[in-house]
């Protein structure tokens, strides 16, 4: 095994690259986040997805299950902030609304297959990506197949502990993380326009 610290990087990397968390990347602490598998402080990496996001020429959002479908109380509300970050960074919204194969039938312009993410990317030319309300398991194997068959680069906003396969991973994001999200989109795009 390589001494050097191991970048989670944009690929292709390969048919079956190593798993994150085998290369020695460990979830980010509470207040924190992973930026290519370093921790940082959450605003810095606030900071550096809303430079990713803006920078790029076709971003997209992700949205699974969890934020889709008005399961709970408070889930609405998320989704609205999300649709509202997406608009902030001038993305387009594919769903991931089940986990169900669907390939070789899926339309990859209308949805996102968690089995072949890879091919809604391809389709449809995504340069980063963000996953949101995706059941972790599911967004796991999704962004180290995105991560080994593609150069997209990849942001997962979860709510629960975060996923060390995406370049950039914010843990415990709630309605108030999402909001303060979108105002850090909305500030950097106000500088990039001066």
């Amino acid at each position: 095994m390589s001494t050097e610290k191991y970048q989670v990087l944009s690929g292709p990397e390969g048919y079956l690259p190593p798993a994150a968390a085998l290369m020695g990347i460990v979830l980010p602490a509470r207040g924190e986040a992973l930026v290519e598998g370093s921790p940082v402080a959450r605003a810095e990496a606030m900071e550096k997805a809303a430079e990713k996001l803006l920078s790029a020429q076709n971003p997209y959002f992700f949205p699974g299950p969890l934020i889709l479908w008005d399961w709970k109380e408070g889930v609405a509300e998320k989704a609205r902030a999300v649709g509202e970050m997406a608009r902030a960074a001038g993305a387009g919204i594919i769903p991931m609304p089940d986990y169900r194969p669907k390939y070789p039938m899926i339309n990859p312009a209308v949805e996102i297959n968690p089995n072949h993410p890879n091919l809604t990317i391809w389709h449809n030319k995504i340069d980063v990506c963000v996953f949101v309300g995706v059941h972790c398991h599911y967004a796991n194997v999704a962004l180290k197949i995105i991560r080994g068959g593609t150069g997209c680069y990849t942001i997962a906003l979860c709510a629960e502990a975060g996923h060390e396969d995406a370049m950039i991973t914010f843990r415990d994001m709630g309605l108030a993380e999402l909001k303060q999200m979108t105002e850090v989109l909305i500030r950097k795009k106000g500088e990039l326009q001066q």
